[in-house]
């Protein structure tokens, strides 16, 4: 995505500039909506992919090192080397920073998944299986929902996490608000550019990080009846 952004001269250098939000707004919410596109595309891919890898390693105890090793290594990768790698076969395109947003976030919500399951009491699958559950049964009905906070938990670490990365995004030519920043930059320092693409990097990941909460709080409860 290109971005048409209009300067003025302004001998000061401000910090923050009406002006420049003004004279820009079509493309600070272009820049917005990208980023917010790019993090919610990429945490939803990522955790259909991570739920069924945590539950394996959750049914399977000899898969959970492999699974938690991959997902690990996955997340060393630098981001720079990470796109060096996936650029000459998919281009510099959406789908670059995609794939690189969805390893990236594919640890937090495994570890914080299979966490959430790991800590369900074992009298409840005693109690489970003497109602005859089967495994898909009492994965759908009890284990799940009972991890839920432990979901949500993964979901808003990958969530926060993907905001800040989309920036990096940038340098195949699609991060969002990091093209703000790094246009700000490139044009000797424009302070007004880069606070403005940083403010709002970290408005939209405290937005998402609440929206997340309130949900976790809504589906979960009795978390809130046994902390009172």
């Amino acid at each position: 995505m290109s971005f048409r952004l209009i300067y003025r001269e302004d001998p000061g250098n401000p910090w923050f500039s009406w002006q420049y939000v003004r004279d820009n707004s079509d493309t600070i919410v272009a820049a917005l909506r990208e980023h917010a596109t790019l993090t919610v595309q990429a945490v939803v891919i990522a955790a259909l992919l991570a739920m069924p890898l945590a539950v394996l390693a959750y049914w399977f105890r000899s898969l959970t090192g492999p699974i938690l090793a991959l997902s690990g290594v996955l997340y060393t990768i630098p981001s720079l080397a990470l796109f060096a790698f996936i650029a000459p076969y998919l281009g510099l395109g959406t789908s670059t920073v995609l794939i690189g947003l969805v390893l990236y976030a594919l640890l937090l919500i495994i570890r914080n998944v299979l966490a959430g399951l790991n800590q369900i009491p074992a009298e409840v699958h005693d109690a489970a299986q003497g109602m005859g559950y089967g495994r898909w049964g009492r994965l759908l009905r009890i284990d799940l929902p009972l991890a839920l906070p432990g979901i949500l938990t993964g979901l808003r670490l990958a969530t926060v996490s993907t905001v800040a990365l989309v920036t990096v995004g940038v340098l195949v030519g699609h991060g969002g608000l990091g093209q703000l920043i790094l246009g700000g930059f490139r044009n000797n320092t424009y302070r007004a550019e880069i606070v403005t693409g940083a403010v709002l990097s970290v408005a939209l990941a405290l937005v998402l990080d609440l929206l997340l909460a309130t949900a976790g709080r809504l589906l979960t409860p009795w978390t809130r009846r046994s902390a009172s």
